[in-house]
């Protein structure tokens, strides 16, 4: 039996890793700072997740931006999964040393303390992102495989929101694999980047094994309906119980890989568990496309009501127009197939949602300050 350190582990993929992980006997603890934005001011009474692990785990509340409390942490543990981030695309454009400051300098703790330090840590699990790839790739007529560049504000302006790549008449978008050009358009992404490398470079001159796991849209029970910053499915289903319209950006045909949360947690044990998986990247994702105006339909249609729905044109700076994973190497090695597909996971995300009060959203608020950051055209 292995003791496991969950970073971020009262967050919403922490959780549910945390409650697998005692299922199946391990000694889980917890670091987590319990973020306002995320568990509300009392987590002893607005916070769902926190209060699933509650007692259930050796919670230490703290900062990954404190090295006492990574010590604290550390003791005695063998594994550690690094989930701790700031996330959010839009909000790190304008709150960037925040970002930075969680992300690569909370890893790079970490990474001193195991550098320097005697521990007994024998593998470290990373969270990524599929931000760390930008656009994506693409096919062109012309020239083969290209990875197109951050889209541009003259373009979508004027409605021409798919991605352009210079001597292309058109693009054909494909399946993201792991081998795939790292070009990150926000500095969420960048910071994912760098935490991955970070760990797996200084992971392995440690002896240590590492894996990083390239998420997809994660969604699930336990998502927070009221942070402005986390999943469309979970903005667009309170704001749909709560009668509010939705607002679409560009034209609705933009595209997610959404991955259901059980997926997430039964790909990331499979990484943790497997001894010959060492310093290697995965995507987790369906590997299937899904238009926003399709989670929006569908939500609707779960939920049974229907609300004004505006295809306004706007569009935020930074965002991606396509993104879907090639999961060939999830299945190949890791032996590992997503489970769930949208239309069942959506059916169990809306069960959830349903006995869940309405939240107050500050959704409106948070496209008001990215307006007046300019970064909401």
């Amino acid at each position: 039996m292995k003791n496991v350190l969950i970073t971020g582990g009262a967050g919403f993929i922490g959780s549910h890793i945390a409650l697998r992980l005692l299922e199946s006997g391990y000694r889980v603890s917890v670091l987590d700072v319990l973020s306002e934005q995320i568990h509300g001011s009392v987590p002893e009474d607005t916070s769902f997740l926190y209060n699933s692990i509650k007692n259930k785990v050796r919670f230490i509340k703290g900062t990954v931006l404190s090295r006492n409390d990574w010590m604290t942490a550390l003791e005695c543990q063998n594994i550690v999964i690094h989930l701790a981030a700031e996330t959010g695309t839009g909000q790190s454009m304008y709150e960037v040393a925040r970002y930075t400051d969680v992300n690569i300098q909370g890893t790079a703790i970490l990474l001193d303390i195991l550098a320097n330090t005697s521990h007994s840590i024998q593998k470290v699990v990373v969270a990524s992102s599929r931000a760390v790839y930008g656009e994506g790739k693409y096919l062109s007529k012309e020239l083969g495989v290209v990875y197109p560049s951050p889209r541009e504000a003259v373009h979508m302006g004027k409605g021409e929101f798919e991605p352009k790549y210079p001597g292309s008449s058109s693009l054909t978008v494909l399946p993201t694999d792991e081998d795939s050009k790292l070009a990150p358009h926000s500095v969420y992404g960048i910071t994912k980047q760098v935490q991955e490398q970070l760990v797996l470079t200084v992971c392995n001159s440690l002896g240590i094994a590492a894996v990083a796991f390239r998420y997809q849209n994660v969604y699930g029970p336990g998502q927070s309906l009221k942070n402005p910053y986390t999943g469309i499915l979970s903005i667009f289903s309170n704001r749909i119980r709560a009668g509010k319209s939705i607002n679409i950006f560009e034209d609705g045909l933009e595209s997610r890989d959404f991955v259901y949360i059980d997926d997430i947690v039964g790909a990331t044990i499979r990484g943790m568990e497997d001894d010959l998986v060492k310093n290697m990247v995965f995507n987790v994702g369906c590997g299937t496309p899904i238009t926003v105006l399709k989670v929006v339909e569908t939500l609707m249609s779960e939920l049974d009501m229907k609300v004004d729905v505006q295809i306004s044109g706007k569009f935020r700076i930074g965002d991606i127009r396509h993104n879907f994973a090639d999961i060939t190497r999830l299945k190949k090695v890791l032996g590992y197939t997503p489970q769930t597909d949208f239309n069942l996971g959506i059916r169990k995300f809306v069960q959830w949602v349903k006995r869940q009060p309405v939240e107050e959203d500050n959704y409106v608020q948070s496209l008001e300050e990215m307006k007046r950051k300019g970064l909401l055209k």
